[in-house]
């Protein structure tokens, strides 16, 4: 995004950015003008219940009409949905190699804003389990990302795992991003199974190439995912939702590090953190070195799939409700293990002592410091033939300018918990060589910009970027 020509903007008005939720659908009423959120209303996601009816628009319905009674233009503006309701988009990788293709699609998956609920290697070791069988039975993914070979490899590994998807039985959406040669054979494979056609993801060994392919995840999630979870019984539904909410958030990411243009620059590297009651998410967008890749200071890399500058990483087992005891478990935080059953089976319960407070944010620091840990990698001293080297892995965020902290312990919490829940994960005095933030700017996402962000980015540039510049 940065660098290129800001396009016009449309006549000045307002616009609807809703997120359907999980838990709760958040709606905005954006100054397109101002770039500036003027209403605001959430409302609990009304999920259908088998035998009881319900619609997913009767959650949107009761926001819309608290913005109209916060500002009349809400009743005429557009609207614009992600969504991440009714469990988002799930995504498989079948892949060649498990430590090259399907990382590198493991990785693309994310980037899209799918949760990665499989990934099957059709080379290597046979599982124990029939991966196939997990496919339809238990992982049930909306969408299946096809990897496999670089461009002009050997064709035969992605045609194989075609026929044994095909032979699976599986019928759902299919995005095809692996050799190029062999896309033509592929896709008379798949035959009426509907897919789309993408550039591959790896096109050569040691780069990473998502972009087409998320392109055409998202375009999938449109099509398919989105009727295809019965959330709601009228037609606008599907008329209103541009994408996935994860997928929205790292535009809004992304614009946020990288501006429009030379008049409206960008913050620089960024980091958001993202801690939710089931799982914790980091978006980072962060300026690879063009030499040394992520290495920054330099140093040995030892990764197998390439670092890209936009990443996205979710940890499932992490969060502040449904994932407590994980987490503590996890952090090796004993202290927290009763506290932390009684959030697991109290989603619902919000903190009432300042005591309680200080216990979600123990949690909360806990989650934002391991997720944080698993997306940068770390570096470590080796002995090799030219003596002692630094050895790195993952991804380098140790001179990322600014860190945001979003989610409701950081929305709602007391004053300066941004600052003690990611104390232990900043600062050039981080224990175990992880390549963490030694001096970044941290700021709340306070108003929920980012989702509002992503969604106006593509119509209404310069209304996006200057949400975002509020952040800055």
């Amino acid at each position: 995004m940065g660098g290129s020509a800001a396009r016009a903007e449309p006549a000045a008005g307002c616009t609807i950015c809703v997120d359907f939720g999980s838990t709760f659908t958040k709606a905005a009423l954006v100054d397109l003008a101002e770039g500036r959120i003027v209403a605001a209303a959430s409302h609990p996601t009304t999920i259908p219940v088998p035998d009881q009816g319900g619609d997913v628009l009767d959650g949107y319905d009761a926001c819309v009409a608290a913005l109209v009674e916060q500002d009349p233009r809400a009743a005429d503006a557009e609207v614009l949905a992600c969504s991440s309701a009714g469990g988002g988009l799930r995504i498989a990788v079948v892949g060649n190699e498990e430590l090259v293709t399907a990382e590198a699609g493991r990785r693309v998956a994310l980037s899209s804003g799918g949760k990665v609920v499989q990934v099957i290697a059709v080379s290597g070791r046979v599982p124990e389990d029939d991966p196939w069988g997990v496919l339809n039975d238990t992982a049930r993914p909306d969408v299946v990302l096809l990897t496999g070979g670089t461009d002009g490899g050997n064709a035969e590994p992605i045609r194989r795992a075609a026929r044994a998807l095909v032979d699976s039985g599986w019928s759902g959406p299919v995005v095809v991003a692996g050799n190029a040669d062999a896309r033509d054979d592929v896709a008379g494979i798949l035959g009426s199974i509907p897919h789309v056609l993408a550039d591959n993801v790896v096109p050569r060994i040691g780069v990473l190439a998502p972009e087409s392919a998320r392109a055409a995840i998202r375009e999938m999630f449109l099509a398919h995912v989105i009727g295809g979870k019965h959330l709601s019984a009228r037609a606008d539904f599907a008329r209103l939702v541009r994408g996935a909410t994860p997928d929205l958030v790292l535009t809004a990411v992304e614009l946020l590090a990288l501006g429009l243009d030379a008049d409206h620059p960008g913050a620089g590297d960024v980091v958001v953190v993202d801690v939710g009651g089931a799982t914790t998410d980091v978006h980072s967008v962060v300026e690879l070195d063009p030499e040394t890749g992520s290495l920054g200071e330099g140093g040995l890399a030892r990764e197998v799939v390439a670092t890209t500058p936009v990443t996205r990483t979710v940890e499932g087992d992490l969060g502040m409700r449904w994932s407590a005891t994980s987490t503590v478990a996890e952090a090796g935080r004993e202290d927290l293990v009763e506290a932390a059953e009684h959030r697991r089976a109290d989603p619902d319960y919000l903190p009432d002592t300042d005591g309680e407070a200080g216990i979600d944010e123990a949690i909360a620091s806990a989650a934002a410091g391991i997720a944080l840990r698993r997306h940068a990698g770390r570096s470590r001293v080796v002995v090799g033939p030219e003596g002692r080297v630094v050895e790195r892995s993952g991804k380098d965020l140790r001179e990322v300018d600014l860190l945001v902290g979003s989610g409701g312990v950081f929305r709602n919490g007391r004053p300066g918990a941004a600052a003690r829940i990611l104390d232990g994960s900043t600062g050039a005095d981080v224990d175990g060589g992880w390549q963490l933030p030694r001096a970044p700017r941290v700021v709340v996402d306070h108003d929920y910009v980012l989702a509002a962000a992503g969604l106006l980015a593509d119509r209404h540039p310069q209304a996006a970027y200057r949400l975002v510049t509020r952040l800055t």
